[in-house]
């Protein structure tokens, strides 16, 4: 995610870290460029049909309102991430206290928050479909990652460790409460991560934003002239921009610049969970380049 204070006039205008214009400017240029080999055509060649404005303002409006649906629809998903990532820390440190409360085994304590940080680091490899563990291994002294589903091993472990070391039912009930709001957020974030938006709106957003900028050069042509390809241009990258933001949104624990901060949010878990481990709290993760992973 991008993490950089207001910026001035400058930086807006002419940033590309956190931008979608790298990734949609070969086809803003095409399409730029056909309208420039139409106008040449109408002009030199062969008088092509003009078109009025009307029909293409309707068509851009109604366009718009449903790129705007698809885009509120792809921030819900990015937000409930971050809501449910939100809660997954605080239950983690709120674990930390109830440990502290219910479990007077030193040695039990400290092998129960070790395998709730494994559990939270691979919950992140797992929502990312990546491969490294090895931070998760660290932790909790032991490899998860040949099971069915290593974040749900790792918290199967904590919870039967913390069950076998709880003085009474009292503490046992509270712990197993606590491991059932973390469990919950995880299966959240599961959700959102196996579920995208419906394909028909990918298809739909593709077809008719490509569809709106080869036709309107010619409802551009007496008006604009020559400076068709341009107005073209700044039409293609609101609208191929608007689609490409939403793609990321969609997926909000990516590893692209507007995805989640996980790994971020594991380290400040571990800092948090640090005294109650007794070792020295590791540094916060600052971005890089304005990027935050």
């Amino acid at each position: 995610m991008i993490i950089r204070e207001k910026t001035g006039p400058y930086e807006l205008l002419f940033a590309t870290q956190g931008s979608v214009l790298p990734r949609v400017g070969l086809r803003i240029l095409a399409v730029s460029l056909l309208a420039l080999l139409i106008v040449w055509v109408d002009a030199a060649v062969i008088a092509l049909p003009h078109t009025n404005v009307a029909p293409f303002a309707v068509f851009g409006v109604a366009l718009s309102l449903f790129l705007g649906f698809r885009n509120n629809a792809a921030y819900d998903r990015w937000w409930e991430g971050r809501r449910l990532w939100g809660q997954l820390v605080a239950d983690v440190r709120a674990l930390a206290r109830d440990c502290t409360m219910f479990l007077p085994d030193e040695t039990a304590r400290h092998e129960v928050l070790r395998l709730a940080l494994a559990f939270l680091h691979l919950h992140r490899v797992n929502l990312r479909k990546i491969a490294d563990s090895s931070a998760a291994k660290d932790w909790a002294g032991q490899d998860f990652s040949a099971q069915p589903h290593p974040p749900c091993a790792a918290l199967d472990a904590a919870c039967a460790r913390a069950a076998l070391a709880a003085p009474d039912g009292f503490a046992r009930k509270a712990l197993a409460e606590r491991f059932a709001a973390i469990a919950l957020a995880q299966a959240g974030c599961e959700r959102i991560a196996a579920t995208p938006l419906p394909y028909v709106y990918s298809l739909l957003v593709f077809r008719t934003t490509y569809l709106y900028c080869l036709l309107i050069p010619f409802a551009l042509i007496d008006d604009a002239g020559w400076m068709t390809p341009v107005f073209v241009g700044i039409v293609a990258y609101v609208f191929f921009g608007l689609a490409e933001v939403t793609e990321e949104l969609a997926h909000p624990f990516g590893e692209t610049v507007n995805g989640l901060p996980l790994d971020a949010m594991c380290r400040t878990v571990e800092i948090s969970l640090a005294p109650h481990l007794g070792i020295k709290a590791p540094a916060p993760l600052a971005p890089e380049g304005y990027y935050q992973s």
